[in-house]
Formats: C-alpha cells, structure tokens, sequence
C-alpha cells in the first residue's frame, strides 16, 4: 500500500489553477480506488480551494465529495492569511495548526508519507 500526501498549493482564479486542483483531486481519487492511504492538505493559497469546492455548484465538487474521506485538513495559519478561515469554519475540513500554525509535512515524512505537490 502506498502512501501518499497529496498537498494543494494552487489559488482560485485562473483556469491554470482550476487544472492543478483537478489533478490533485482525481490523483487522491485514483489513490483511494486503489486501497492506497492518502491524505489531501490545502495549505498556503490552496486553502482558497476550500470553500469554492465545497460549494454544490462549483463543477469539481462531485470529485470533491468523491475524496471527503481522505480531506486531512487546510492550514490555519494560511486560511487566516488568504481570508478563507471563516468560510473554511463552515465546512467539515479540519484547520491544521500542529507546526506554528502551519500543518508539518514532515510528520507525514516520518510516517512514509510521499509528499506530492499541485
């Protein structure tokens, strides 16, 4: 079993963007049919993802919803920086904050994590 941390840093707004967030998605998806452990953090300007993902009518929802279960979380301190944190509070993503505010990719490293960025 592969495991893998799949971490979003891509900000709403271009359609470039739009492509990475897909792409991380659909790789978490394919992970997850394949009985691998995978784990999706949102951090820097991908916490911006959150809230536009979790909208029913953004067209990369279904795939949103496909993943929920491998959604680790976004980061804190980003989601306050970007100005997402208070449209992050009303979804089910967890806030990341156990390295200064900021989720520790090296935590994943020391569990075998791959690290794999969009």
């Amino acid at each position: 079993m592969n495991k893998v941390a799949v971490v979003v840093l891509s900000e709403v707004g271009t359609h470039e963007a739009l492509g990475r967030v897909v792409n991380a998605l659909e790789f978490a998806k394919e992970l997850q049919d394949h009985d691998d452990d995978v784990k999706v953090i949102f951090d820097g300007a991908g916490t911006t993802w959150v809230p536009e993902l979790a909208d029913e009518e953004h067209d990369a929802h279904p795939l949103y919803k496909a993943i929920e279960g491998s959604i680790h979380g976004a980061c804190k301190f980003c989601s306050k920086a970007f100005g997402v944190i208070n449209e992050v509070h009303k979804t089910d993503v967890n806030l990341l904050d156990n390295y200064d505010d900021h989720p520790s990719l090296r935590n994943f490293m020391t569990d075998g994590y791959q690290i794999v960025t969009f």
